[in-house]
């Protein structure tokens, strides 16, 4: 599943190359013709990302809201408009790391699983349509460029511009709601860093865990406690706090709580601003180019089930918790 970095990178994407412009809106697929029809030719006005949902207001009070799911993704064809201001994960400027990740001037860092591809955001997969950048055409021949561009699958909702396409597929949610419907579903999310007040997201998050008798690993992939955490930022946090996953909530002391609350503070930005869900701290030179690269070189503990831990060397431990699987090592994380 999408996890919240990859939402607040979509929500950016439409800031850019959306937001101020009519929608020309479309259903291929039929199943969201009507609302696709009440969107055709309004105004986008703002987007806002919090945690896993998407929230994209137009002209006439009428908001979309998306929530990606575990095989939903957003395709960008057209004119991609990049965005200078935002510095690249060596702390560069003018590469936007949507399209890649850059390192010292040398070509950019795709990577293996679809991660950090500008054209497909969202479930990891691939690119499937050709994307022209505005700086960088990438080789391409103004007349490689299909315009239109063919819709390929089952695409729920088509919005375009005149020069940039999303299309998006597989979504759990992609329902129109009033201010006050939008705003409601709002209210029933956690905290997510990247919205609101830090110190009151902070008080959100120490209050609702500390009150549960619920397993903290399930407990942060509970989107009413705490927003945008999924399956892997799940299991590395625990493991860079040192918690066992199987400890209640209102049994962690408070101070390690609000720990877990800087650590997701921390991690998230760099997740919206690499594309890439790195979670180990000082890699430099091949090192961190390999992690860049593929996932199983950025993670402490996830997707390294009978390997073993990087610190202690004990076999890290693969089980199902609350249908999802969890990761973690049972010597570091006793």
């Amino acid at each position: 599943m999408p996890e919240g970095h990859s939402v607040h990178r979509i929500a950016r994407q439409f800031d850019r190359n959306f937001i101020g412009k009519a929608l020309s809106a479309s259903s291929p697929q039929g199943r969201f013709a009507e609302g696709a029809e009440l969107l055709d030719g309004r105004e986008a006005i703002s987007v806002q990302a919090v945690g896993k949902q998407m929230f994209l207001e137009t002209e006439g009070d009428l908001w979309l809201r998306v929530h990606l799911g575990l095989y939903g993704a957003w395709d960008f064809a057209g004119e991609i408009l990049l965005d200078p201001t935002i510095a690249s994960a060596n702390g560069r400027m003018g590469q936007t790391n949507q399209r890649g990740t850059d390192l010292d001037g040398d070509e950019s860092i795709m990577d293996d699983d679809g991660e950090n591809s500008l054209s497909s955001i969202g479930a990891p997969r691939r690119s499937r349509v050709h994307v022209r950048m505005s700086e960088d055409t990438r080789g391409l021949a103004e007349d490689d460029l299909e315009w239109p561009p063919p819709v390929v699958g089952q695409v729920r909702l088509r919005l375009m511009t005149d020069i940039t396409a999303a299309d998006l597929r597989g979504p759990t949610a992609c329902v129109l709601q009033t201010p006050d419907e939008m705003l409601a579903s709002v209210a029933k999310l956690g905290p997510d860093p990247l919205v609101g007040d830090p110190a009151e997201n902070e008080e959100r998050f120490v209050r609702a865990v500390r009150k549960r008798g619920t397993a903290i690993a399930l407990l942060l992939m509970d989107q009413a406690v705490v927003s945008g955490i999924g399956n892997v930022y799940r299991a590395e946090m625990l493991f860079r706090a040192r918690l066992n996953p199987h400890i209640k909530g209102k049994d962690i002391p408070e101070d390690i709580v609000r720990q877990l609350w800087v650590d997701w503070a921390y991690l998230l930005p760099i997740g919206v601003e690499t594309g890439q869900m790195m979670t180990m701290d000082g890699l430099t030179g091949a090192d961190y180019r390999a992690a860049m690269a593929r996932r199983d070189d950025r993670h402490w503990v996830y997707h390294r089930a009978g390997l073993p831990c990087r610190l202690c060397g004990t076999e890290i431990v693969l089980e199902e918790l609350g249908a999802r699987k969890l990761y973690w090592c049972p010597r570091c994380q006793a």
